[in-house]
């Protein structure tokens, strides 16, 4: 009789260390994140304080966060003495145009994927996801001798045009596009409406989701582009961001580590994407059936 009434005294003490043990494992994992979360912030964090040092001091403490004085001087330097507004320019000229592209483009080529019945669409598709394994850096002679015999080299057309689609925007839409049930553009064709009037008004709005993950995708690798940028132009007039960057890390502006500017222009080259994945980032692709009917 001792050891049955023993038992259920023991009982709270073992859900005590239950819970002791479960509140210790979630403070280490918590700890754990916040430990590699500072590990990643703190460049970033690096990045602002040297972008508002005056350069003298940048010179002396590079890894300090703290500004002494604290200065805008680098910025109005970027401003001032560099052609920042136009890679500005330049770059969200080539971003709007290229993201707008690769929505339309890649949907349409996911829906013909996805829907359409013809002759090599399996090859089709394997040659897309054969793209995908293809390092860019491959393509980037071939590029350069493309562009340059099209008469495209050292133009917006150049930055531009090889940009308007993508195999992985093709494969995310496609994906997509296939968790969408037939009937309801069975019911669109019963209607009279054609192949390209059902994919427009009816498929495409129901892939909203996949619709905004491919336009930050495509926002954010755009306007990220460096090696395009390097075989497509070599005017400093069509320069984007990225090359801008490039050209001012390589010492085109004189002598001295000049990390306040630098800095500070990558600074800015960040914001736009940084805002448009903050602003749509809950509107990520989070289940094959978003957007589908569910009834």
């Amino acid at each position: 009789m001792a050891v049955l009434t023993d038992r259920p005294a023991a009982a709270p003490a073992r859900r005590q260390q239950h819970a002791a043990r479960t509140l210790a494992t979630r403070f280490l994992g918590y700890a754990t994140l916040v430990f590699f979360g500072l590990v990643f912030l703190y460049p970033f964090v690096i990045q602002i304080g040297n972008a508002l040092k005056t350069e003298p001091d940048a010179a002396a403490n590079p890894l300090s966060p703290f500004p002494d004085p604290l200065t805008l001087a680098g910025f109005e330097r970027i401003f001032a003495g560099t052609n920042f507004p136009l890679w500005l320019g330049n770059s969200l000229l080539v971003t709007v145009l290229v993201s707008i592209g690769r929505v339309f483009f890649d949907s349409l080529a996911g829906y013909a994927l996805a829907r359409l019945r013809f002759a090599g669409r399996g090859g089709l598709f394997a040659a897309v996801i054969a793209v995908m394994a293809v390092p860019g850096v491959v393509l980037l002679i071939p590029k350069f001798l493309v562009l340059n015999q099209l008469g495209l080299y050292n133009s917006y057309a150049g930055l531009v045009v090889p940009l308007l689609a993508d195999a992985a925007g093709v494969f995310i839409m496609k994906q997509f596009f296939e968790s969408i049930p037939v009937s309801v553009e069975e019911a669109a064709r019963i209607d009279g409406a054609s192949i390209f009037r059902t994919f427009w008004s009816v498929v495409l709005p129901m892939a909203k989701p996949a619709l905004i993950t491919l336009t930050i995708l495509s926002f954010q690798g755009s306007w990220n582009e460096f090696p395009h940028s390097l075989v497509s132009v070599q005017d400093p007039d069509l320069f984007t961001l990225p090359r801008g960057l490039a050209d001012l890390v390589s010492g085109s502006l004189g002598k001295g580590t000049q990390y306040p500017l630098k800095l500070g222009a990558a600074l800015l080259a960040t914001i736009p994407v940084a805002i448009i994945f903050v602003l749509f980032q809950r509107y990520f692709v989070r289940d094959a059936n978003d957007g589908s009917d569910k009834g």
